[in-house]
């Protein structure tokens, strides 16, 4: 009890193409596939971050900008990479 088997695999799919509809399940699974890659490469770009900061010293106040990041589009799609704006630290004085 508690684990689907293949006759309840089946049925689940058979559900889901019923209410989707045969010609969206593709275009889904494309969105879901690039969700996830932009997922991974933001958490990879977070880890890459804490890295740098964590052995340097803490930033002092006035310092230059950073750089200006960009979000790279999946291989092949060079339509939607686009800059990104972060947030300003509006607590300066």
């Amino acid at each position: 009890m508690g684990r689907l088997g293949p006759t309840e695999i089946i049925l689940i799919l058979v559900v889901v193409i019923l209410l989707f509809g045969a010609k969206k399940l593709p275009d889904m699974a494309r969105s879901l596939g690039k969700s996830a890659r932009i997922l991974k490469s933001e958490a990879k770009a977070m880890k890459a971050d804490d890295q740098q900061s964590a052995p340097a010293d803490p930033p002092h106040a006035g310092t230059q900008e950073p750089a200006p990041r960009t979000i790279q589009a999946a291989p092949g799609d060079v339509t939607s990479a686009r800059p990104v704006t972060e947030p300003s630290d509006t607590t300066k004085r």
